[in-house]
């Protein structure tokens, strides 16, 4: 658990920065496992998701536990994570990899992103995509799967650590998605990853004006010849980045 609160600014650096230079900034300090595998958008989006993950865990549904009538209680584990994810913060769900029965629907998801939250991630199925897709928030999932959850997934615990397509998700840490998918970046480096991501942006950013007009990559990606980097400060000082 972390005590961590995502600030505006660090948000705001992130929904610039890309899945790709979150996973190399990670990887620079040992973590190689903290992209989700397996999942996609549902549509892509223009916008980049930044949140801090809201956890739930699906287990294997047990036909005497999870018949129909389990969604009349109120308590209902899956009912109550879409009720009580904070506002800004992205919905995790980890249904084991199986995308045979849907995790949520656009009724519930609809629910979510009225109530703000800041995306949603599953690495099992969701049904009616269609209509998830076609909402402003983003939304993450393995494929479209008809079956309701009961009928593979019984809905356990909520904001505890989780499996979501394979990466480990613990309540609070920070969730960014793009086009590419999700990278898990884990609470107490997220500023710092904030801050490094934005300068690597920026460097990319030069390096593909240079590709684009010509310049061959060594030496230049990434960084050894001094002369390049006198290149990037003075197109830093151009172009204010």
């Amino acid at each position: 658990m972390s005590d961590y609160i995502l600030s505006s600014e660090t948000r705001e650096k992130l929904k610039k920065v890309s899945t790709a230079s979150v996973a190399t900034a990670l990887f620079k300090r040992g973590l190689r496992n903290q992209f989700v595998q397996g999942v996609r958008p549902v549509e892509k989006k223009p916008v980049t998701m930044v949140g801090q993950a809201f956890t739930l865990r699906y287990i294997p549904a047990r036909e005497d536990r999870n018949p129909l009538t389990v969604f009349r209680n109120r308590d209902h584990k899956q009912r109550v994570a879409v009720e009580t994810c904070p506002e800004g913060h992205v919905l995790v769900m980890d249904a084991r990899k199986d995308s045979r029965a849907a995790t949520a629907g656009s009724i519930l998801i609809t629910r979510l992103a009225l109530r703000g939250a800041a995306g949603v991630v599953s690495d099992g199925g969701v049904r009616d995509a269609a209509g998830i897709g076609a909402l402003d928030m983003p939304a993450y999932f393995a494929c479209p799967s008809a079956p309701t959850n009961l009928t593979l997934h019984e809905a356990i615990e909520i904001n505890v650590p989780i499996s979501c397509g394979d990466a480990p998700v613990f309540p609070g840490d920070v969730m960014l998605g793009d086009g590419d998918g999700v990278m898990v970046i884990p609470a107490h480096l997220a500023d710092e990853i904030a801050g490094e991501c934005t300068g690597m942006e920026s460097y990319e950013d030069f390096v593909l004006e240079q590709v684009q007009a010509g310049a061959g990559i060594i030496g230049l990606y990434p960084a050894t010849d001094e002369e390049n980097l006198t290149k990037y400060a003075e197109w830093r000082e151009r172009t204010g980045r």
